[in-house]
């Protein structure tokens, strides 16, 4: 098995407002970068699939404030390694806590949004014992992004398409990479409901795509990723439910921008209404204080489109964590 470190795929970076920083986690290098100061509460930030650390850039300013921040890459993401048939939410998870203990070396605060807060999930509920404080959810799509959910649509039924699309004219570590292809198939391969409501789910970059070629988040994304979810290999041993019963820390978590066609039942968004309710029962049914917000008319990525707003929610809320 090859693995493709950030020197492999040098040319494919783009310099950013932080300083980046390598951290060797055994069998992946971890790219991070840091703000604030470091007597600050710690704070770790998780992006999405196809979103590398630069995508909290102008939120970490505002948490830096507040926080000493860390933003990752992910295995498969930005700088960090690439890790063909080896992208499991377990394997993302332990990445992050070896993370937490060779690098912030103290308790923290985790945030992540979308994939990544399935990730602040799961380090809600098996982090060791101590290296969470408490978790920030952002529109995690949990239940949805598994194959067979307990409750409601699964990502055959969700975003599932995207990420075909993505996989198919890519290909894992880019070994296609027909993004001209890719960006034709959006408008013929996504289903018809997805491209109206996606829209209003994560709008279009103010900059708009390179002329040669697609955005530089996925020009930093091994495609790999998205099959492995729609095979549902990166979930198989991550149950949901199971996961939700066994946290043990206090959860913000916040809900955006989410629609069922009323033709196909398909939902675009992170999770349904239905799921988002069977996620706070399961939580609160072990004892753990979750705090739920609905925020309807926001993207999926708060901290991207407001970051402002997901700098002013996070804040407000972790003032209320009791610390013990």
């Amino acid at each position: 098995m090859t693995y493709i470190e950030a020197a492999d795929r040098a040319d494919t970076f783009v310099p950013h407002a932080y300083p980046e920083q390598l951290a060797d986690l055994g069998e992946i290098r971890m790219n991070y970068a840091v703000a604030g100061d470091p007597a600050s509460p710690a704070l770790l930030l998780i992006p999405g699939q196809t979103e590398s650390w630069w995508g909290y850039e102008q939120a970490m300013g505002l948490l830096a404030e507040h926080f000493h921040v860390h933003a990752v890459d992910l295995r498969g993401q930005g700088r960090s390694t690439w890790t063909p048939g080896r992208y499991t939410i377990d394997n993302f998870g332990n990445d992050l806590v070896r993370f937490v203990d060779l690098v912030i070396g103290r308790p923290t605060f985790v945030s992540g949004l979308s994939s990544g807060g399935v990730l602040s999930a799961w380090l809600s509920a098996f982090a060791k014992p101590g290296q969470v404080r408490a978790a920030v959810w952002e529109d995690p799509p949990l239940f949805a992004s598994q194959t067979t959910p307990a409750t409601g649509q699964g990502i055959h039924q969700g975003m599932g398409p995207l990420f075909a699309v993505l996989n198919k004219w890519l290909g894992d570590q880019w070994s296609i990479g027909d993004a001209a292809g890719m960006q034709r198939a959006m408008g013929t391969e996504m289903p018809p409901e997805m491209l109206r409501a996606m829209a209003r789910m994560s709008p279009p970059d103010e900059n708009g795509a390179p002329a040669d070629g697609p955005p530089q988040n996925l020009r930093e994304y091994d495609p790999e990723w998205g099959r492995a979810f729609l095979s549902g290999s990166a979930t198989a041993s991550n149950d949901h439910a199971a996961m939700l019963g066994r946290v043990r820390v206090p959860v913000l978590y916040t809900h955006h921008f989410r629609t069922v066609d009323e033709q196909t039942g398909r939902l675009v968004g992170a999770t349904s209404d239905l799921q988002a309710r069977r996620v706070c029962e399961l939580v609160a049914a072990t004892g753990q204080r979750i705090d739920y917000r609905s925020f309807p008319d926001t993207p999926h990525s708060m901290h991207g489109a407001d970051p402002k707003l997901f700098t002013e929610t996070v804040v407000e809320w972790v003032s209320t964590v009791d610390d013990g």
